[in-house]
């Protein structure tokens, strides 16, 4: 039995506990570096961090009545602390705490993700090996087109998947950034090594210029590859799906005991999980569309990109988190059918070797357009034939070698190796070796 999606981590990085847990440890750090520029008394450090804490039913209380969660918060914060609360957020602005406090949430959830991408890649990495030189039809536009094996397929979005943690790992830095610079960015009321002191402390970098906000291009990088990596899935995700297929039926789902299909066809075995990854993609595009939208905001700020992110952070880092673990499950335990595949090579009676044959006449001395005309007649008749199941004894093969065109130009030796599907992928090694695996 696959188990369920159990990885809580994600989920509380973006409760109200985490949340205010992050704001608090910003005022208190700016309090730290206050004092050490004699802006604070010294010890008021120490004995605010000895009184401070929160209530998130409380802040919540306060908030209905002011209608901000920030001042909300401070005012909570003050109960605990008492007098010394008059030197808790001196010279900042509310964006100040929320934005880098909003940088660490998504610092964190990038780091997660991270993670369950790596996942991902090695589950693909072990499948890939296993399958390494297990033949399989390659199709384009759903039509056979030529042999490749069932572990370069895999190889391919192993090496996709590599591609997505180099991108995260970029965007991860780039939403890595604070601002403690004050209600327009000048640090009218703050030193700058406040928000340098800040920063570091948090593993953040400082924003080297800021408005009242950390500037939303960078927030955009980091939902659009939120989003990518989402796209990746998906097309995984539908390469399982139809191979799937009852007509395929390459490889599936795994399957457990006890597992039901339909209410009303109990033979029924569904893509569920695979589907499942593509509609969760379809959000992530729209998160990342509304990412891109809060770039834009009026002058130094407004607040329209606010609302946004309370969803758009959870909701996308949650939903990409989950995404991961589907799919590294169902990479990890999926059913694999070789049989079926080798079957489904013989579909076309050996139309997929069309493309050796009509170069080895070209290079008998034909032109390319007359090589092409001989070997396209004769898969045309097989096409047909093979498509109606009639006169199951012709072949691709047995008419080239009875084709006057062809006779004398081709040898026995070129006909067996022209339909050998392994010399289509006699790269194969190579492939693995430039990709890492």
């Amino acid at each position: 039995m696959i188990p369920r999606y159990t990885r809580p981590a994600m989920g509380a990085i973006w409760t109200d506990e985490n949340k205010y847990k992050i704001w608090l440890e910003i005022e208190l750090l700016a309090i730290e570096k206050q004092e050490q520029l004699g802006n604070v008394p010294l010890g008021t450090c120490k004995k605010i961090k000895q009184k401070a804490t929160f209530q998130v039913a409380k802040i919540d209380e306060i908030e209905r009545e002011t209608k901000h969660d920030v001042i909300a918060f401070l005012t909570n914060v003050a109960e605990s602390v008492g007098p010394d609360s008059r030197f808790i957020h001196l010279g900042m602005t509310s964006s100040d705490v929320v934005d880098t406090a909003f940088s660490v949430q998504c610092m964190q959830a990038g780091k997660l993700i991270l993670e369950g991408i790596s996942r991902l890649i090695e589950a693909l990495g072990a499948r890939a090996k296993e399958f390494k030189h297990t033949p399989i039809i390659g199709r384009t536009h759903g039509i056979h087109a030529e042999p490749t094996t069932f572990g370069l397929k895999l190889a391919v979005h192993y090496a996709e998947m590599k591609r997505c943690r180099d991108r995260m790992e970029h965007a991860v830095k780039t939403i890595s950034v604070g601002k403690i610079s004050g209600a327009v960015g000048t640090f009218e009321h703050l030193d700058p090594s406040v928000e340098e002191y800040v920063c570091e402390k948090l593993g953040l970098e400082a924003a080297p210029i800021s408005t009242q906000i950390v500037q939303r291009d960078r927030h955009a990088e980091f939902f659009t590859t939120i989003a990518l990596v989402g796209a990746s899935l998906e097309k995984l995700a539908t390469e399982i799906r139809h191979l799937q297929r009852t007509e395929v039926r390459e490889a599936e789902e795994y399957f457990s005991k006890g597992q039901k299909g339909s209410s009303a066809m109990p033979h029924k075995r569904n893509p569920i999980t695979m589907e499942r990854v593509a509609g969760l993609a379809r959000l992530l595009r729209g998160y990342a569309v509304t990412a891109m939208e809060n770039v834009a905001l009026w002058h130094e700020r407004d607040i329209s990109h606010s609302s946004t992110e309370r969803v758009i952070g959870p909701d996308a880092t949650i939903a990409l988190d989950y995404m991961l673990d589907l799919m590294t499950r169902t990479v990890s335990t999926m059913f694999v059918y070789p049989e079926a595949m080798q079957r489904n090579l013989q579909l076309t009676r050996g139309l997929v070797f069309s493309q050796p044959i009509l170069l080895l006449l070209a290079k008998s001395g034909l032109t390319r357009e007359d090589s092409y005309k001989i070997v396209q007649r004769n898969a045309m008749r097989v096409w047909e034939l093979a498509a109606s199941g009639a006169q199951p004894e012709i072949t691709f093969r047995s008419l080239i070698e009875q084709d006057p065109d062809i006779k004398g130009r081709l040898s026995k030796a070129d006909l067996d190796h022209a339909f050998d599907p392994s010399a289509a992928v006699r790269h194969v090694d190579r492939i693995f070796e430039r990709v890492g695996l």
